[in-house]
């Protein structure tokens, strides 16, 4: 058996493992391109056990045999139904932790029967417990059960002399909680924490999709809620606008053939949304965020000057607006440059290394050293000027990274824009570095406030190329600026290369532990009875409908007809989406 003990992230919505090998910490791919295994176990129509992706496919036709969020239970002695068959909580943990267990085997070819496994700060010593006998149930002996705040801490690795306290924000697709964590030397303990069970990214969706059905309403007079087609749509439309936002100034919404109006013509959805519109969307949201910031350090008997770092958690934290505004409430900085999805899961097998007797000393070299930004007029140590230093890319983000931003002009008919580039991080632009200056000529003649939108893309070789776009005529000019990042270009290469090395080498990987003649029949069984499913639909269904319900079909039988896993997979996604909002 291995010596290696792994680290897993037990979530409500996604789970994670990872392991620490050489020194380093990997997360594990569950299947080619993703990290993260859907917390979502189900039976098949042999009796056979699904986990993760294929259990949550299988949601939608089968719900009496499909449990989700299980995490929510542990504790509880009632059991869960699961088929004609009742399970603990912990048993069903367990399911997901042996596939977890068994993708970290395959992945370093041996056996592994140790895990460091993380819960919620807020978790009862029922619930630990609970999860405890769920990883004795699996196989694995659990190490230790350590806090997620604790996890996430341990990932940025916050190696500093003393004592330091840190808040540890945590925003997912579902929950939201935020902890008051102490550092001193190998002791990390969580003062106090707090949050809400139903706040998270798919509220901030919500807002969009709410946006697009009235602007529907107002532009074509159609009500898209009347069409689950038009509504799942419009889901998958608005998450992946939010994800856009998080880089880009606008993110533009294209939906052809909607729906039909009540003339029978087609609708087509085509739509501009600008950040910051979007984030006046979100608002709400955030502020009752940061009012659980000041009930945590409340409760932690602190006050916003006592803090020395704030962490970044949570998928939904790549929102631009949320490190801005804790920026401003709490005076400092929050540090990102750990994925916010896998960072507990880091954290956890970064323990785990500690536990085994091999301390790993994380390196993260995927990072640009400085800030990268332009000037701007504005207000300056209580005077005007053209020199306050706007940052575009910050210090510690995750490269290759492409960040824009929108910015406009000052004066009207302004028919020139002078573009310069600086380095560092004083508020004052003069007292950076300049590394590059261009101008963008020709602007159309119109009044103070013409957007142009400005981006930043900074890749491994530390090469900076720099566009300036007017909005509204896609006018563009732009410069590149060799060796940004020159100071560590030599050890940020090496080690990119070693990193992207890595990756390829589990690339032929179908899905981890699994045989992939198996998930291929798996896929085909589940794509069938997706079918099936959507033909008894059909009888009932609008005319709309069942056309839609026959296009999924037909896309379902054509991909399983080519054995083409790939387009089966997202046959079968877009077709469940379907039959779900169908029968909501």
């Amino acid at each position: 058996m291995s010596h290696a003990i792994i680290g897993i992230d037990l979530g409500t919505t996604n789970s994670e493992v990872a392991v620490a090998r050489a020194g380093r910490v990997e997360v594990l791919e569950i299947e080619p391109g993703t990290c993260l295994l859907p917390s979502v176990v189900a039976l098949d129509d042999a009796g056979g056990l699904l986990v993760g992706q294929s259990a949550k496919n299988q949601l939608v036709l089968h719900p009496e045999r499909t449990v989700k969020s299980i995490k929510r239970r542990m504790g509880d002695d009632e059991p869960v139904a699961l088929g004609d068959q009742r399970y603990s909580p912990q048993e069903v943990s367990a399911m997901i932790l042996r596939r977890l267990k068994t993708v970290a085997e395959a992945h370093l070819g041996e056996g592994v029967s140790a895990a460091v496994i993380t819960v919620p700060a807020y978790f009862s010593d029922a619930q630990r417990q609970a999860t405890r006998e769920a990883g004795e149930i699996a196989g694995l002996e659990v190490a230790r059960i350590i806090n997620e705040p604790t996890a996430a801490a341990l990932a940025y690795e916050i190696g500093h002399p003393g004592r330091r306290r840190i808040l540890v924000y945590d925003l997912g697709g579902g929950t939201f909680d935020v902890s008051v964590v102490a550092m001193e030397a190998d002791v990390v303990e969580v003062l106090a924490s707090h949050g809400n069970n139903h706040l998270g990214g798919d509220d901030f969706d919500r807002k969009i999709i709410d946006h697009l059905i009235a602007h529907l309403q107002d532009e074509h007079k159609v009500d898209a809620t009347a069409s689950a087609q038009a509504m799942a749509r419009l889901q998958r439309a608005a998450e992946m606008a939010k994800i856009v936002l998080s880089d880009r100034p606008y993110a533009r919404i294209e939906e052809e053939y909607l729906l039909e109006d009540d003339a029978g013509r087609p609708v087509n959805l085509s739509l501009e949304l600008a950040r910051e519109d979007y984030e006046a969307m979100i608002g709400d949201y955030v502020d009752e965020t940061l009012d659980a910031v000041h009930t945590a350090l409340d409760g932690a008997g602190l006050t916003v000057s006592d803090l020395d770092e704030v962490l970044l958690v949570g998928g939904a934290t790549r929102t631009p607006l949320i490190a801005r505004r804790l920026e401003a409430e709490l005076g400092l900085q929050p540090r990102g440059e750990v994925d916010p999805e896998l960072c507990v899961a880091t954290g956890a097998a970064s323990q785990a290394a500690v536990i085994a007797g091999a301390p790993v000393k994380t390196v993260l070299v995927d990072i640009t050293p400085y800030t990268f930004g332009t000037s701007v007029v504005g207000e300056l140590d209580g005077q005007m000027s053209s020199y306050c230093f706007f940052p575009i890319v910050r210090k510690n983000t995750p490269i290759p990274v492409t960040k824009s931003e929108v910015f406009y002009t000052v004066h009207d008919n302004q028919t020139i824009v002078d573009v310069q580039v600086f380095q560092g991080e004083e508020p004052d632009a003069l007292n950076n570095t300049q590394i590059g200056r261009f101008a963008v000529e020709g602007l159309r003649d119109a009044p103070a406030g013409n957007p142009v939108v400005m981006t930043f893309a900074l890749d491994l070789d530390g090469i900076l190329h720099v566009t300036a776009r007017e909005k509204a005529t896609d006018l563009e000019k732009s410069i590149r600026i060799d060796k940004a990042i020159t100071r560590f270009e030599a050890q940020a290469m090496d080690n990119a290369r070693e990193r992207i090395g890595r990756l390829f080498e589990g690339e032929a990987t179908s899905i981890a532990g699994a045989d992939p003649s198996t998930v291929a029949r798996r896929q085909v069984v589940e794509g069938k009875a997706l079918v099936e499913k959507a033909e008894r639909l059909m009888e009932s269904a609008t005319a709309e409908n069942r056309e839609d319900l026959v296009d999924g079909v037909e896309q379902v039988n054509d991909a399983i007809a080519a054995e083409d896993s790939q387009a089966l997979a997202s046959a079968v996604d877009q077709l469940s989406d379907l039959i779900y909002y169908l029968e909501a």
